[in-house]
């Protein structure tokens, strides 16, 4: 519909595709694989992987992913997109639940469940288009980016907010 609009009444458009962001102000039950493991992990529960935990994906800490938003806003009229935006750096299922495990301090046990038919084996977005348009590729370490999410689902959870059990 945007390109429709966009050709047919002139309208300027732009169009990110957005691959898995995290961080502040994440809910704590949006249902997302970080915040579900961040938080099970602070209560010491159990974190389920479905299937083996091999298979992957790419996660783009938030202020990364604003600021690639601010520089496509700022582009010239004519980069309409659309342009991926995410991180390249593959991490397993599996080396997320351990890392959130060993960067909260968490007592968790990790178990297994059956992994969904349409779950994906591997999400790595092409981000080549934003690099060479945008300048931009993603900066933020995925331990530091957890480190700030980990410290923000802390504070929710002390303060009482309401998690998913």
């Amino acid at each position: 519909l945007f390109f429709d609009f966009h050709r047919q009444r002139a309208v300027p458009i732009k169009v990110a595709r957005i691959f898995n962001t995290y961080g502040p102000p994440m809910a704590l039950n949006d249902g997302r694989v970080v915040s579900n493991f961040i938080v099970h992990a602070l209560r010491g529960q159990p974190i389920t992987i479905h299937g083996t935990g091999k298979q992957t994906r790419s996660f783009c800490y938030v202020t990364d992913l604003v600021d690639a938003l601010a520089r496509l806003m700022a582009s010239p009229s004519d980069m309409t997109g659309p342009i991926n935006l995410g991180n390249t750096r593959e991490v397993t299922i599996a080396e997320l639940a351990e890392l959130i495990i060993r960067l909260t301090g968490s007592r968790s046990t990790i178990a297994h469940a059956a992994q969904a038919q349409d779950d994906p084996m591997r999400r790595q977005p092409d981000i080549g288009k934003a690099r060479r348009l945008l300048d931009w590729a993603p900066t933020t370490p995925i331990e530091t980016g957890l480190e700030r999410t980990i410290e923000y689902f802390e504070q929710l959870l002390r303060h009482g907010a309401r998690a998913p059990k």
